[in-house]
């Protein structure tokens, strides 16, 4: 590597304005050295700067209610989110529709997902009733802290079906060390049993005891023995968050038709599973360069675009499999409920 860093040098450089995270594919990232310094810590803190500014300007279209309790939490819990008719009338679509599914295995653990494309929107109707809902416009535009139409996928969630590690996503991370957006609606009831999503509230802040943290973190994170942090998915154990002056982790068992948005910098997980279940969702995800001074003038939000954005990265994905990983294998037709 060291034969190609003058001519990779400037590309390290301009990632450092990016939304890179990971400390081993960066040089510059994961130094100690400049991470000592401050950089990791001066990427953190620029980063919630610039989402704090545009956060501004997408807050008027928030319930206040929503707002203040994202604000202090990082987490808005919303029940009964669609009206009954209509939420009946999405869940029977959803279970009856099938598609070309990808799935990716962690641990004991498959995730399954169907693009929401204009194949799927055409056979569930019901979807726009959510998509169009201005709730959810708001609010997810609010958290991601930019005007963007999010990703939006139906997901299955299959624990316990190998025989294998726990699946890491139980160990409880941060995605990235900027704010970023992920949302459920969930169309099943999630009972403990069943592995629900947790979250630690307040933990999207950057407190100085969070700064802090950070910072140690990047010191060692490269060479560390947790791949995933290495790449830039921070984890922590819940033994560290006291000293952070930090709640015991919150689990959400919900009932069916609750919609779950939160902030990925705060920390969260998956809650460990008791039995096999099948928990099936549609899943959003929005996030895109922090230090990007616009909210939004985002040509993939455009329509005709949006929707075709999943099948299209999917595609992309494919073509560069060997040059980078691909951990989303086609497994045909299959439909979101499947065991």
């Amino acid at each position: 590597m060291h034969v190609l860093a003058p001519l990779l040098a400037p590309f390290w450089f301009a990632q450092l304005f990016t939304g890179a995270k990971s400390f081993v594919d960066n040089p510059l990232i994961g130094s100690p050295r400049l991470n000592a310094l401050g950089l990791h810590a001066g990427r953190v803190r620029l980063a919630q700067a610039m989402t704090a500014r545009r956060r501004k300007g997408l807050a008027a279209a928030v319930d206040p209610a929503h707002r203040a309790t994202f604000d202090r939490d990082g987490v808005v819990e919303i029940r009964d989110f669609l009206p009954a008719a209509a939420f009946r009338d999405l869940q029977e679509q959803i279970i009856a529709y099938r598609g070309p599914a990808r799935e990716m295995v962690q641990g004991d653990t498959i995730t399954r997902r169907l693009a929401l494309d204009p194949t799927a929107r055409r056979a569930i109707p019901a979807f726009e009733t959510f998509r169009r809902d201005p709730r959810w416009q708001a609010l997810a535009r609010y958290v991601a802290g930019f005007d963007i139409e999010p990703l939006l996928y139906l997901q299955s969630i299959l624990p316990q079906r190998h025989n294998a590690p726990p699946d890491p996503q139980l160990a409880f991370h941060a995605d990235t060390f900027y704010p970023a957006m992920k949302a459920w609606l969930f169309l099943e009831d999630v009972p403990v049993e069943a592995g629900p999503f947790a979250y630690v509230k307040g933990s999207h802040k950057l407190t100085p005891q969070r700064l802090a943290w950070e910072k140690q973190r990047s010191l060692t994170a490269r060479d560390g023995d947790c791949r995933l942090s290495a790449r830039g998915s921070l984890r922590i154990d819940v033994g560290e968050l006291e000293a952070m002056d930090l709640p015991q982790p919150s689990v959400f068992a919900v009932p069916a038709n609750t919609l779950l948005i939160a902030d990925t910098f705060g920390f969260h997980a998956r809650s460990p599973a008791s039995v096999p279940a099948t928990r099936v969702e549609i899943w959003a995800y929005g996030r895109r360069n922090p230090f990007r001074l616009a909210r939004g003038w985002d040509i993939w939000s455009l329509p005709g675009l949006a929707e075709r954005r999943i099948p299209l990265r999917w595609w992309l994905g494919d073509k560069a499999a060997g040059l980078v990983r691909q951990p989303w294998r086609p497994v045909g037709l299959k439909g979101a409920a499947e065991g």
